[in-house]
């Protein structure tokens, strides 16, 4: 039995075109107040969204980005970075040290900043607008963190254009259902049935999508995409910005 929000959340779709349509204000700060409310380990809140409207900073980050037009043309554009920078002073506050090391603190910001910018898209959503995550954000964090004046501590973990869509986008295939949801336990034995079943309807969805110019369906995009190390460069600038990941 779905509801109007579970039908909203199965109709996602990434909307990379916007009308010239502003944002409303009062639109933007109940997506915003949304962002706030999403679960947070230990209530630790270790994000911090930036929300850029300047079409000077939205063409920097669209050429940081690796050339997205879209982060230049939507009406406002938000980066969501993980932020322990704010829990540093709180320590310091009440005569304590942030502890840095390890990898939990990262991945606790890191999971803390997804759950926002989820909440953020279906807030979005939820008043007409569109929108897609920008994972390119972190091709050049150094230089994304020069544009937004990000202090130690905090990483841009996901960029999301925003705007009303001038679009519509056939849905994406998902993975079939066994290929994901598991009773009591992993239930390996029907992993490689269910991809071949989910390589031949993603790869005609591609071929349709692109009128016969991509035939690969998602395990042979993924092979490829998984097969090598990718922005390697990430953890030089989180140990650059105060993490210690050892």
């Amino acid at each position: 039995m779905s509801t109007e929000v579970t039908r909203l959340i199965q109709s996602h779709r990434s909307i990379r075109k916007y009308t010239d349509a502003p944002i409303p204000q009062e639109v933007l700060e109940d997506v915003l107040a949304s962002v706030q409310w999403a679960p947070s380990s230990h209530n630790v809140q270790a994000y911090s969204v930036i929300i850029v409207r300047s079409q000077e900073a939205k063409q920097q980050l669209a050429m940081l980005a690796g050339g997205q037009k879209w982060v230049e043309e939507c009406p406002v554009f938000l980066v969501f970075c993980a932020d322990l920078y704010k829990l540093k002073h709180a320590c310091e506050m009440n005569g304590e040290q942030l502890a840095p090391e390890g990898v939990e603190n990262l991945l606790v910001a890191a999971i803390d900043t997804a759950l926002a910018a989820e909440n953020a898209l279906i807030a979005a959503r939820s008043h007409g607008l569109g929108g897609v995550m920008i994972g390119g954000i972190r091709n050049n964090p150094r230089g994304v963190a020069d544009v937004l004046g990000l202090p130690s501590l905090t990483i841009p973990i996901m960029g999301m254009c925003l705007g009303y869509p001038d679009q519509d986008v056939e849905q994406k295939p998902r993975l079939p259902k066994r290929a994901v949801f598991h009773e009591e336990r992993y239930q390996s034995e029907g992993i490689a049935e269910a991809l071949e079943e989910y390589e031949r309807i993603s790869a005609d969805y591609y071929e349709r999508r692109t009128r016969g110019k991509v035939t690969d369906g998602w395990t042979k995009q993924m092979a490829d995409y998984v097969n090598k190390p990718r922005r390697t460069h990430m953890k030089q600038f989180v140990e650059e910005q105060g993490y210690k990941l050892t």
